[in-house]
């Protein structure tokens, strides 16, 4: 059975920091290229942060320089920590997983498993 379990959300003052974790099970985590994913209440889910197979990060605009992604392969784990949290960063934050290699995974229906979304609250 395949999981990916998500924890680190909160609620938080702008400005703050999170460090959110999604762990895998079930598969190799080192296949699979893995996304970060948020929706926002009244939105679609958008890709904010994806690291590939190799290592290689990507980063929607609104997040740059913000928001940095990383994975443990030894722990089948990735990370994603948020700084400068702003108010407009309010979401569920979902980890997803991609067995696709190329193109790369951009979206939703790229990705084939998904963790059950943690919420981030931030308060100006």
């Amino acid at each position: 059975q395949v999981q990916l379990v998500t924890s680190g959300g909160g609620l938080v003052r702008s400005g703050d920091s999170l460090r959110l974790s999604c762990a895998l099970s079930g598969r190799t985590f080192s296949y699979y290229n893995m996304g970060w994913f948020r929706q926002a209440p009244g939105k679609e889910r958008e890709l904010v942060a994806r690291i590939d197979v190799s290592g290689v990060t990507m980063y929607a605009d609104s997040v740059k320089g913000r928001f940095t992604v990383s994975r443990d392969n030894a722990k089948s784990t990735v990370y994603l920590q948020i700084d400068s949290l702003k108010p407009e960063d309010t979401a569920v934050y979902y980890c997803a997983a991609s067995a696709r290699l190329l193109p790369a995974p951009t979206r939703v229906d790229d990705y084939h498993y998904w963790g059950q979304g943690t919420q981030v609250t931030v308060s100006s």
